[in-house]
């Protein structure tokens, strides 16, 4: 019994240690299926969205559901701070017949460095394990003071460029409102402009998302914004302008499409979603009955021209499972 008891807390111990390690310190995403953190934000966001569907108002509904991204980074700090007092306390029960609850006290005041005062402890194992417990504490607070700026800030220039979208495109946005805003103003040169400043926001919001998953759950503070329908805009502005748009350079559409899609492509990946293959994505022929698309001259379709619907329909079921 005291080895059961002695293998389980280890083992606890270990992963949660290197769970933290994982999610904190390591600079990109484990593909493990089996995580410690995985498996708190699938039961967790799932059991959120579900109670989410009660509301009927969508403005209501929207503040409830941004308030998971934020909770839910303390609340995997608390499964992490549990698992460790846990894991201690059963280490500590293996070696010393006390109650296990009495074990799991001794173990909470000295994670958070509270002090037991129950005078001198008993033996080198008590003091190995009060020293390396009140460490693993000081470590978990140090890396959770570290955490939560980076978060934020990443959540920021984030935010920043998305604020900016909406004078392009809309709220929401739309490719075919960015393509008509711009034919009206008469000059399709910003559009390379848009291009060159989407594609660095598509490459930040890779590695940021890649590196700290949690800043998926984080929603715009507007509620007609959202980061994956920015990036959805991007590859459809990217591909049409590609394949149907004269006088903006292909090949800048071409490099803001390839990190566009690849971003999406990889975030699907690192949250084990499936990609929903009954999204559909506007064809070239509905941005010519936008009012003021006149202006926007199309090309007229061609063998190598006409991939726009192969180029949506292997991105846009990403995007659609992603939100």
């Amino acid at each position: 019994m005291r080895t059961a008891t002695l293998v389980a807390g280890v083992l606890i111990l270990g992963t949660v240690l290197w769970d933290a390690f994982e999610t904190i310190v390591l600079p990109r995403t484990a593909m493990r299926k089996l995580r410690l953190a995985r498996v708190y934000y699938r039961i967790s966001w799932h059991g959120w969205m579900t109670a989410g569907r009660v509301l009927r108002s969508d403005a209501r509904r929207e503040r409830y559901l941004a308030i998971y991204g934020p909770l839910s980074v303390l609340g995997l700090l608390t499964v992490w701070a549990i698992g460790l007092i846990t894991a201690f306390a059963l280490v500590r029960w293996s070696q010393d017949q006390v109650p296990f609850v009495d074990a799991m006290y001794r173990s909470a005041t000295t994670l958070f460095t509270l002090g037991s005062g129950e005078g001198i402890p008993r033996g080198a194992f008590e003091r190995v394990m009060i020293v390396a417990e009140a460490g693993a504490g000081i470590a978990l607070l140090t890396m959770v003071f570290a955490y939560l700026p980076v978060i934020y800030q990443s959540f920021s220039r984030r935010e920043v460029r998305l604020t900016l979208l909406d004078a392009w495109a809309g709220s929401p946005p739309a490719a075919a409102e960015v393509l008509r805003r711009v034919a009206v103003a008469g000059d399709l040169s910003p559009l390379g402009d848009f291009f060159k400043e989407w594609e660095y926001w598509c490459s930040e919001v890779l590695e940021s998302h890649i590196s700290y998953p949690a800043l998926a759950y984080f929603r715009s503070q507007h509620q007609r914004q959202s980061w994956i329908s920015a990036l959805t805009t991007v590859l459809d502005v990217s591909a049409l302008t590609k394949v149907g748009i004269d006088g903006v350079s292909a090949w800048r559409a071409h490099l803001t499409f390839a990190i566009a899609r690849h971003a999406a492509v990889d975030l699907v990946q690192v949250f084990g979603l499936r990609p929903d293959r009954g999204v559909d994505r506007p064809h070239c022929a509905a941005i010519s009955r936008r009012p003021g698309s006149s202006r926007t001259t199309l090309r007229t379709p061609t063998p190598s021209s006409s991939g726009f619907g192969d180029r949506t329909s292997r991105t846009s079921p990403r995007c659609r499972t992603d939100s």
